[in-house]
C-alpha cells in the first residue's frame, strides 16, 4: 500500500504541490489526470526515488515491489524474447513461463518471426514496446505507467486495455487517452490547483465534482463578499454615534472572524475554431486506383485503393503501425506521388496538414510569434500575437523560441500555424500524441465545428466515436474504405487478430489449464455432457448472487447521487442567500453522501473482483472440457 502525506514541492517561484496528501488502497487502479506541466510525471519520479520531495513523505512497505515504464533504452541480450524473459518473476518450481512474454509481445504488435530478432533492430518505437513487455511481465505490486500508448497503434492500445483490465494489484496510469483511461482505472486522482483530489470512478465524475465545487466556492465567495460589505457600510455609517458602539463593536467582532474566501485563478485552456474556405462544389479531392511501395520489388503498402472525399467527409485512418498510414496521407496531400493511380484535387482545395513530422519542420531559433507570421503572407503580428494567446502562449511567452519548447509546445505551435489559413480539407496525423485531455476535449470540438473535410489518422478509440464517420482501414495485410461509423466496423467487420483469438485454437495458457484426464480423452461424450451441465449448474449458482448484489450496489449508489445533487443545488441556493444556518448544515450532509457513497464504490469493486475472478475460473474449466463433438 502507497501512503502519501504532506507532500510539497516546488521548481522555483512555480508550486507544483502544496501539502498533498492521499492513500492507494490494495487493488485500486488509478488513473491520475492534471493539464500538462502540473506534476503528474514529478509525482512518479518522487515514488520511484528519482526526485526527492521539498516536504513530506512517500511510504512504500518493504515487500512491495514497483514497475514502471521507462522511457530508456538498454538492451543486454541478442534477442527479442531472451529480453523480455530477463523481467520474469523467479518461478519457485522452475516451470518455464516465457509464454507470458510471448502473449504480451503479441499482443503488443511483435511476431513470432520477431522474438528470435535483435532489439537494437527495431524502431524506437518498438523498443519501448519491449520495455512496456518487460514491466508488465514482472509482475510488481505496484504498476506506475506514463503514457503507455503513444508509442501503440489502435490494435496494440486494445490488447492492452483487456490485459489491464484483468490487473489485481495496484496500478497508476498517466494518458491523454480518456476512454482507454476509463476503461482501466477504479479510481480517478486529480492534479488540481497545486492538490490532489482522489475518488472512485471514472474522470468525469472527478471532473463534475471539481467544477461543482469551484461553482458553489465562487457562489460563497460573492455572498460572502456582499455580507461582509453590508457589515462595512453598517460599521462606517454608525461609528461615530454613541447610541449605536454595541452594536458596532459586535459587528466589528464578526468581520474579524468572517473567513474570506480567496478568488480562484483562471485556469488557461486550449480554446479555438479552425478557419473554414468556402467551397462551391462536391467533392474536395478523388485517389483512383493508387498504389505505394518505397522500394521496388516489395510489398506495396496499400495497393489498387479508390477514394474520393466529400467537402463534409470525417474520415479516419486506422490501422497497426508502419503499415502506410502517414504514407497515405503525405500521397493525398500530394507531397509524394503514387506509383500507380492518380491522386486529384479540386482546383478550390486548401489544405491545412498537420503531420508527425512537421515538428521537424519547425525553425528552432524562431520566436513561436514569427513561427506563426511566418505560415502566411497576410499574417500581421497583431494576428499572431491573437493565435498565440488562443494556443497558450500569451504575453511574453510568445516570444520563447522553438529550441525550449517541449513536445506539447511544438504541437500546440503546429496547431496554432493551422489556424493562420483559411482551410476547406484538414489532414491530421495523430495530432493528440502531446496534448492533455482538455486541450484534445477543445481539439475534438474544434474538428466537429469545423465546416470542411477531415481525414484523420488516430488510434484514439474516443475521437473515432466522436468524428469518424468513414475510415480507411489497414488490417491483414490489406487496406480498404468502410463506409460506417468507427463501432459499426467492429460490430459488423472487427480486427483481424481479435476475429482469430475469438474463433482460434486455445492458448498456450489455456492448454496449461486443461486437466491431463480430458487430454488423454478417458470420457465419453454423455459424460462430457454431464459434466458441462453440472459445470453450468455451479456457476450459475456462484454467479447470479453476485450479479444481484452488484445490481443492488450500483442501484443505490445512483440514488445517493441523485441526492448529492439535489443537495448541491440547495447549497448553491444557500450560498446565493447567504443562509449561514443552512450552508454548513447542507455541507455535511453532501459529505456523508459522498461518504457513503465511496463505500459502496468500494464495495462494488470488490464484488466485481470477485465475480470476474470466478467467471474466468468457470471459463477456464468450461474450455478444459473442450467442445462437444
Amino acid at each position: 500500500m502507497l501512503k502519501v502525506s504532506g507532500l510539497e514541492k516546488s521548481y522555483g517561484s512555480q508550486v507544483i504541490f502544496d501539502n498533498v496528501s492521499f492513500v492507494m488502497n490494495p487493488g485500486e487502479r488509478i488513473g491520475l489526470v492534471g493539464r500538462n506541466g502540473h506534476g503528474k510525471t514529478t509525482l512518479f519520479r518522487m515514488i520511484l526515488g528519482e526526485e526527492e520531495p521539498d516536504a513530506g513523505v512517500i511510504s512504500v512497505p518493504n515487500y512491495y515491489t514497483i514497475g514502471h515504464l521507462s522511457q530508456h533504452i538498454h538492451f543486454t541480450e541478442d534477442t527479442v524474447l531472451k529480453e523480455g524473459c530477463l523481467s520474469l518473476p523467479v518461478s519457485e518450481d522452475g516451470i518455464d513461463e516465457s509464454y507470458k512474454v510471448e502473449t504480451i509481445l503479441m499482443g503488443l504488435g511483435f511476431t513470432v518471426d520477431d522474438f528470435n530478432r535483435n532489439p537494437q533492430e527495431f524502431s524506437g518505437g518498438y523498443q519501448v514496446r519491449l520495455n512496456l513487455a518487460k514491466v508488465l511481465v514482472s509482475e510488481p505490486n505496484l504498476l506506475l505507467l506514463d503514457e503507455p500508448t503513444n508509442y501503440l497503434d489502435i490494435v496494440s492500445v486494445r490488447w492492452l486495455t483487456r490485459f489491464l483490465r484483468a490487473w489485481r494489484d495496484e496500478m497508476i496510469i498517466i494518458t491523454h487517452d480518456r476512454d482507454f483511461m476509463d476503461s482501466v482505472t477504479t479510481h480517478t486522482m486529480g492534479i488540481h490547483r497545486c492538490k490532489m483530489k482522489k475518488i472512485a470512478g471514472p474522470t468525469g465524475k472527478l471532473y463534475q465534482q471539481i467544477a461543482q465545487e469551484e461553482e458553489i466556492h465562487e457562489k460563497t465567495r460573492i455572498g460572502d463578499e456582499k455580507k461582509r460589505a453590508e457589515v462595512e457600510e453598517f460599521i462606517n455609517r454608525f461609528r461615530a454615534k454613541a447610541s449605536k458602539a454595541k452594536a458596532v463593536q459586535s459587528r466589528v467582532k464578526a468581520l474579524e472572524k468572517m473567513e474570506k474566501l480567496d478568488k480562484l485563478a483562471d485556469i488557461r485552456s486550449l480554446d479555438f475554431s479552425f478557419k473554414s474556405a468556402p467551397f462551391p462544389g462536391k467533392f474536395l479531392m478523388s485517389a483512383n486506383d493508387i498504389s505505394f511501395a518505397y522500394n521496388q520489388g516489395e510489398t506495396p503498402l496499400f495497393h489498387g485503393l479508390n477514394i474520393t472525399v466529400g467537402k463534409n467527409d470525417r474520415i479516419a485512418v486506422i490501422g497497426k503501425n508502419g503499415k502506410g498510414k502517414t504514407t497515405l496521407l503525405n500521397l493525398l496531400a500530394g507531397e509524394m506521388q503514387p506509383q500507380t493511380g492518380m491522386v486529384q484535387h479540386n482546383q478550390n482545395l486548401s489544405i491545412a496538414y498537420f503531420g508527425q513530422t512537421n515538428i521537424n519542420r519547425l525553425t528552432p531559433q524562431k520566436t513561436i510569434e514569427m513561427e506563426i507570421m511566418d505560415t502566411h503572407p497576410d499574417c500581421n503580428r497583431g494576428m499572431a500575437r491573437k493565435i498565440c494567446g488562443i494556443m497558450m502562449f500569451d504575453g511574453d511567452k510568445a516570444m520563447k523560441k522553438i529550441s525550449v519548447l517541449s513536445g506539447g509546445e511544438k504541437s500546440r505551435v503546429l496547431l496554432g500555424k493551422l489556424l493562420v489559413s483559411p482551410a476547406n480539407l484538414l489532414l491530421l496525423d495523430e495530432p493528440t500524441n502531446h496534448l492533455d485531455m482538455d486541450s484534445i476535449d477543445s481539439l475534438v470540438e474544434a474538428i466537429d465545428a469545423f465546416d470542411g473535410g477531415v481525414i484523420i489518422v488516430t488510434h484514439s478509440e474516443l475521437i473515432l466515436n466522436n468524428i469518424a464517420t468513414r475510415l480507411i482501414v489497414f488490417d491483414g495485410g490489406k487496406v480498404e474504405l468502410f463506409e460506417g461509423t468507427y463501432q459499426e466496423f467492429l460490430d459488423r467487420v472487427g480486427w483481424e487478430n481479435e476475429r482469430e483469438a475469438e474463433g482460434g485454437k486455445p492458448s498456450s495458457r489455456q492448454n496449461k489449464l486443461v486437466p491431463a484426464i480430458f487430454k488423454r480423452g478417458n470420457f465419453n461424450k454423455k459424460e462430457m455432457r454431464r459434466l458441462r451441465a453440472q459445470l453450468n449448474e455451479d456457476r450459475s449458482k456462484t454467479l447470479v448472487p453476485l450479479q444481484t448484489k452488484i445490481a443492488e450496489r450500483e442501484k443505490t449508489i445512483m440514488l445517493l447521487e441523485k441526492d448529492v445533487e439535489k443537495e448541491s443545488q440547495s447549497l448553491v441556493e444557500a450560498s446565493e442567500k447567504g443562509d449561514g444556518e443552512a450552508i454548513p448544515r447542507l455541507s455535511i450532509a453532501i459529505h456523508n453522501l459522498n461518504t457513503q457513497i465511496e463505500a459502496l464504490f468500494k464495495e462494488l469493486e470488490s464484488l466485481t473482483a470477485e465475480h470476474d475472478a470466478k467467471a474466468k475460473e468457470f471459463e477456464e474449466r468450461m474450455s478444459g472440457l473442450g467442445q462437444e463433438g
